[in-house]
């Protein structure tokens, strides 16, 4: 009996880099769901339900990760630093709620980013791929409720000051990402043909 044409074939292999990558994802969404959960112990007023929600998908997605990886038969590989110990590092710890929703802002942007980069890699893993596809509509509510977080919050610190903090935190989102890539491109150095094929 031969195999259909539009039969799937086999799943791509899991290679050492991907598991690595998986386990970074997975250490970031641990570091967002503890900030989170320090933000949502304080915080008062209306945002209180939005950020605690926030806290509860971090966790979740680490979750995920972790349910992935373990679905794989793999462990994870531990992590040093998150890419948010890299923010801190760069700009120091926001200093009142606007600064926490404007880098918040930036940060899921660039997850969204990332995660639309393995989800275009034809290599990438069933399994990672689904898991992608459940947070990435976590994801794209945080940007929703945060913008408008942001725009609500106008009145109170002024719409060029959140502008320029946002710039701010944009350069230090693309200042960390081109250390992160110094140190750990060869891990991700498969998802460049990603790049080939579509530009921009």
């Amino acid at each position: 009996m031969t195999r259909s044409d539009d039969a799937p074939g086999p799943a791509p292999s899991v290679t050492e880099n991907d598991l690595w990558l998986m386990s970074y994802y997975r250490s970031s969404e641990i570091n967002g769901a503890l900030f989170f959960g320090r933000v949502a112990r304080t915080i008062r007023g209306p945002l209180v339900v939005d950020v605690t929600h926030h806290f509860s998908d971090e966790a979740n997605h680490a979750s995920y990760w972790t349910q992935c990886i373990d679905a794989l038969d793999l462990r994870p590989i531990r992590q040093s630093r998150s890419y948010q110990d890299r923010y801190m590092e760069a700009v120091g710890v926001p200093a009142n709620l606007m600064e926490v929703m404007a880098i918040t802002q930036v940060f899921e942007k660039r997850v969204i980013g990332q995660y639309r980069l393995q989800q275009r890699y034809s290599g990438t893993h069933p399994l990672v791929r689904g898991t992608i596809e459940k947070i990435m509509l976590d994801e794209r509510w945080h940007v929703k409720y945060v913008r408008e977080a942001l725009e609500s919050m106008a009145g109170e610190y002024g719409r060029d000051t959140i502008e320029q903090t946002l710039t701010r935190y944009t350069a230090a989102d693309e200042e960390v990402y081109a250390a992160t890539l110094a140190e750990f491109g060869e891990r991700i150095a498969f998802l460049s043909e990603t790049d080939a094929r579509h530009p921009g």
